[in-house]
């Protein structure tokens, strides 16, 4: 116990060069393990090179990524968490082996009694009897890192207490050592490994060393909690900081039910499908807003209260993302739905998947042949897993390096989406995602995005009347759709010095508008009229027009909403001035000769190839 004192001592985080320097004085300790963890990945290895040879790699890797899977639990409570990792790693490991290592259950058997109270004496200074009123005499859950007892506070408050397994920092840090070790062989012998080893090693050493302090996990469910204890139907336990140290975590206790527990859920008259929803808008409130995502959302860890509040737990495994890297992701998503996949490639250069020099002549197809087809489906009927899968084919076949973020980001939804069809098997994830990115598109006031937003309304100078219908269609189906807020928040960067150019966009598609309706056929109402219609009546919803108009009359006061009008009939004006020269011209030009029409060689005079290309 000195030694594991005095190790855990050194490692409040982790700090390879600590490890090194504890186990460089511990040689047998090391060469003890050594043997135990490479006398059975040599012979998993071996596995692999004979496929190789004799011709039969594709036919036998689900064989081998069972195995994998089976090899890693046997191994201890750092390979379970190390399988997981690689189950979010495309780019390193080939699409079976991602499939069998989400099976990985991060389940051990429990240690004693004794010894779990002995560490709530060590770590809280007194007898667990005296400082719970009650605790269950047997633990109710078994996980590699620690294991859980319910009990009751003296105050009343029933409580889940998570105790640190036994040897825990000093055996994943031996192993963390040995593995840092072999990635950097790795790394020097195997071409086929494009990816930095050591440092995903590292990234991850860094996250399990998170995970063995219950203090971080502490704060991480706090700060989890004021950031999304707003959300409609989500609910976040609180912790007892009095009772939590380093090794101990006492939290709230969740009286609830798994939501793959189908019968139990419907018997209490509870819609799945909508706590599916609410658990989905959560995730995307977590990614591409505050960037602060529970990386673990799997059945276990959401619990369904008796009122259909969904309940999040464990927070030991969270991740960050970057105002640049959720913009960066919404681009990309905008690139998708216009196929430029060329654009897209170039988001995973600015997102960090590929290095600037990388030759993109073979990836832009790639990329084209993964989504191609499923774009020709709506939003509602894609398959994100099938999606996923298949850009994880090109990123192990092209030289991606998925950064750590989206692979958490990734499994995030892929577990989502997967509780969700359990659910319903007609849920589709991003049938919900595009919903609240329209809306975030809309109401954003991010220059990253509003400059997107203009990507995605505009080509070529005009604007898509289409596209900006079905976006107000889709941000209405989100949850968070406020009509008020919308007008206000598009009117306020519209009427803005930041919204000059959209604004001159618009004045230019008003005119058109305007002169379609009163130049064209009345029996023909023009393309773009019909859209304006629908875009009216998909932004006021079932809201009468007496009531949307006082909101739009708070923008239309403003100066630059004057100026832009003034724009849009001085253009009108320009039109009509053209059209009565072309009409002028045009008859007069009957009575001309065609000499006058035309130069020697049969190309029109400017003249005529002005008005007579002029389009109305």
């Amino acid at each position: 116990m000195a030694q594991e004192a005095s190790l855990e001592a050194q490692l409040s985080r982790y700090d390879a060069g600590a490890i090194a320097a504890y186990y460089s004085r511990r040689p047998w300790a090391v060469l003890g393990r050594f043997f135990a963890l490479v006398l059975p990945l040599l012979g998993f290895a071996w596995g692999i090179w004979s496929d190789g040879w004799w011709g039969q790699t594709q036919r036998r890797m689900p064989q081998r990524a069972r195995q994998l899977r089976e090899l890693l639990s046997r191994l201890g409570p750092a390979f379970i968490k190390i399988g997981q990792a690689l189950s979010t790693r495309p780019d390193i490991v080939p699409p079976p082996y991602l499939e069998e290592l989400t099976q990985l259950q991060d389940r051990l058997p429990a240690f004693s009694n004794e010894t779990a109270f002995r560490f709530i004496r060590e770590e809280l200074g007194a007898d667990p009897q005296d400082i719970y009123a009650e605790i269950s005499p047997q633990p109710i859950a078994a996980a590699s890192l620690g294991q859980v007892y319910q009990g009751r506070l003296h105050s009343g408050e029933r409580v889940a207490i998570k105790v640190q397994r036994p040897d825990i920092v000093e055996n994943i840090a031996l192993d963390l050592y040995l593995l840092r070790g072999l990635a950097g062989w790795v790394q020097k012998t195997v071409r086929r490994v494009r990816s930095n080893l050591p440092a995903i090693v590292d990234e991850f050493a860094a996250r399990i060393f998170e995970e063995m302090d219950y203090t971080c996990e502490g704060a991480n469910a706090e700060q989890f909690a004021e950031y999304y204890h707003r959300q409609p139907g989500i609910y976040v336990p609180r912790i007892f900081w009095p009772y939590t140290a380093k090794r101990v975590l006492t939290m709230e206790w969740i009286d609830g039910i798994k939501l793959t527990e189908l019968q139990q859920l419907a018997a209490m008259g509870l819609d799945t499908r909508h706590i599916i929803q609410v658990g989905v808008q959560c995730s995307l409130v977590q990614l591409l807003d505050r960037g602060f995502f529970h990386a673990d959302p799997h059945p276990g860890n959401l619990l369904v209260m008796a009122d259909g509040t969904l309940a999040y737990l464990d927070f030991g495994m969270m991740s960050r993302v970057t105002a640049e890297q959720r913009y960066g992701l919404i681009e990309a998503i905008v690139h998708l739905a216009n196929r430029d996949f060329a654009a897209l490639a170039q988001d995973y250069i600015r997102l960090g998947f590929l290095n600037p020099e990388t030759d993109l002549t073979g990836i832009v197809p790639a990329l084209e042949a993964v989504f191609q087809g499923a774009l020709d489906r709506s939003v509602a009927e894609l398959d994100f897993k099938e999606l996923t899968d298949k850009l994880s084919q090109v990123m192990y076949d092209y030289p991606f390096q998925v950064p750590p973020y989206y692979a958490l980001i990734v499994r995030s939804l892929v577990t989502l989406e997967g509780i969700a069809l359990a659910v319903d098997p007609n849920f589709k994830v991003l049938s919900v995602a595009y919903p609240y990115v329209a809306n975030r598109l809309l109401v954003d006031a991010a220059p990253e995005l509003r400059y997107t937003l203009t990507e995605l309304l505009f080509k070529d100078g005009s604007l898509r009347w289409r596209r900006l219908e079905n976006l107000l269609r889709s941000a209405r189906s989100n949850q968070a759709y406020d009509l008020p807020s919308t007008i206000a928040r598009i009117s306020e960067f519209l009427l803005s010095e930041r919204g000059d150019d959209l604004r001159d966009r618009l004045s230019g598609e008003l005119a058109n508008l305007l002169a379609e309706a009163l130049w064209q056929k009345p029996t023909a109402p023009g393309e773009r009229w019909e859209s304006l219609q629908n875009i009216w009546e998909s932004l006021r919803g079932d809201r009468s027009p007496v009531e949307v108009l006082p909101m739009l009359g708070q923008a239309i006061v403003r100066p630059a909403a004057g100026a832009m009008g003034f724009n849009v009939l001085s253009q009108l004006a320009q039109r009509f001035v053209a059209r009565s020269i072309r009409e002028i011209w045009l008859k007069e030009a009957d009575l001309l000769p065609a000499a006058v029409m035309s130069g020697d060689n049969g190309d029109r005079s400017p003249i005529a190839r002005e008005l007579n290309g002029r389009t109305w």
